[in-house]
């Protein structure tokens, strides 16, 4: 049940997003106030995540949260599909941001049904739920305006995460030991100070910039100038989303026993700043496919490898804080990726989104190769005999 939930709440916020740039500007507003809009939804992460996961900690309750969430996300549905007031769509984009802060206890209490050793594998699992989600959702978007209009992905995504608040009341919360004595201050800073945490924030924010700024955010528009038709979008998210799905399962399953945690953020990271600058060079369209399938595969290995290293280590009842540090963290991403992207575009054009995208790609591969190294020589020095 947990897991068609999370499907349901990801159909919900995503069935609008390939849209969502050129709906804006369709509704009279410019590149700075789509980044302003595309950007609301990772600042309203940036805020809440962190208080949500410690308030989850200190009440040891996390379904509430789960159920609250899934209702902020038909508001914001509903609040797209009665107006296209350019101030509301901002208000409607900020409330999928809130939804979307919930997330952090989702995670948490999915998390919580699985032993520390297949942490990984549980957070490959429910990756791939959100990717197969936000393949279906934006999958249907372009079909569904292409043959009803622009309200109606509002309109479905209100009634499918409708459901969604109803099925929420039936799951179940994780057997996951939390102590009776609530979270400390120095217990609290422990976990937000933790290095390992910080750094795999610092390059969450990168992918998560890049994403939210390219398939999530300008890309749909970019395809649109370069000569697709809005019914071809569909096809632009499956190249793109479908090789995202499969290596979010290869990523716990293989590349991370093979390669290691680092190695593997290393190759991806280079293959997606890779692509990404590539991207507006290629105006043929069976490129621009291949592209676009390129750069989801790699980007989709980053994910559950990420959120695997942010809080394998951390205890179970200082989670729900570590992952609303870790996603609040990231959400700073999420922000600033599209909101500069669209400042940048005002002045330079579209293009800009991918010249933006692939340096922040290229300077997140920098710093796992430093992080990496530094990571592999204290290993090597504890393991010196004395």
């Amino acid at each position: 049940m947990f897991l068609i939930v999370s499907f349901i709440f990801w159909v919900s916020q995503f069935i609008y997003v390939p849209v969502l740039a050129p709906y804006i500007e369709s509704s009279g507003g410019k590149y700075t106030f789509v980044g302003l809009v595309l950007g609301s939804y990772g600042i309203m992460q940036l805020v809440f995540r962190m208080p949500i996961g410690i308030f989850s900690d200190l009440i040891k309750k996390r379904k509430p949260i789960v159920i609250a969430g899934m209702l902020i996300c038909a508001l914001s549905c509903f609040v797209f599909a009665i107006t296209n007031h350019l101030a509301w769509i901002l208000v409607a984009r900020s409330l999928a941001g809130l939804a979307a802060a919930t997330w952090v206890i989702f995670t948490v209490l999915y998390a919580g049904y699985f032993s520390d050793k297949h942490i990984h594998r549980a957070m490959g699992m429910i990756s791939f739920i959100i990717v197969l989600a936000q393949f279906a959702g934006m999958f249907l978007s372009g079909y569904l305006v292409d043959h009803w209009g622009w309200k109606t992905p509002f309109w479905v995504g209100a009634i499918i995460c409708t459901v969604g608040v109803v099925l929420s009341f039936f799951i179940h919360d994780s057997q996951e030991s939390l102590p009776n004595q609530p979270l400390k201050l120095k217990d609290l800073l422990s976990v937000i100070t933790d290095s390992t945490l910080l750094k795999v924030s610092m390059l969450s924010i990168a992918a998560h910039g890049i994403l939210f700024t390219t398939m999530f955010g300008f890309t749909p528009a970019y395809a649109l100038k370069i000569g697709f038709q809005a019914h071809e979008i569909s096809m632009v998210v499956i190249a793109f989303m479908v090789p995202h799905a499969i290596s979010a399962i290869l990523s716990g399953k293989l590349f991370v026993p093979v390669l290691g945690q680092w190695r593997t953020l290393q190759f991806a990271f280079t293959f997606v700043a890779c692509f990404t600058l590539l991207t507006p060079f290629v105006t043929n369209k069976l490129l621009f496919y291949l592209l676009q399938g390129l750069n989801g595969f790699s980007l989709g290995i980053l994910f559950p490898v990420l959120l695997g290293f942010a809080i394998e280590k951390i205890p179970s009842q200082k989670r729900a804080t570590a992952m609303g540090v870790y996603q609040s963290l990231y959400a700073l991403g999420m922000f600033i990726g599209p909101f500069l992207a669209g400042i940048l575009n005002s002045y330079v054009g579209i293009s800009g989104t991918f010249y933006l995208s692939g340096i922040s790609g290229a300077l997140a591969m920098i710093l796992t190769f430093l992080w990496g190294a530094k990571d592999q020589n204290k290993f090597f020095s504890k393991a010196q005999p004395k």
